[in-house]
């Protein structure tokens, strides 16, 4: 599916999110994952599950981690609850052999 500006009609890549000539936001990109979710061993904090999430989805791990600490604070335990069910589903990143 080809996909073109719609402020300056310039040709973009797909899974663009800014066009290449004049910053325009490109919302009708479909976000296009390229990895599996998994929790990465580099760059975790606790578990890997913010991280996870964040690189698997495309969004701002900062955003992430904010979004769960404010949410252990104020859901009454049912995002700590999230949160350790994903650490026990998400299979961890596995180490490539040398």
């Amino acid at each position: 599916m080809a996909l073109f500006c719609q402020r300056c009609g310039t040709g973009l890549p797909p899974g663009a999110r800014f066009c290449s000539s004049c910053g325009e936001v490109v919302s009708a990109a479909p976000f296009i994952s390229g990895s599996p979710l998994f929790r990465p061993i580099v760059g975790r904090k606790i578990a890997g599950v913010c991280i996870g999430l964040a690189q698997t989805y495309g969004w701002d791990v900062s955003l992430v981690r904010i979004l769960a600490v404010i949410g252990f604070f104020f859901s009454g335990g049912l995002v700590a609850v999230a949160y350790l069910a994903c650490w026990v589903g998400i299979p961890e990143e596995t180490m490539p052999l040398p």
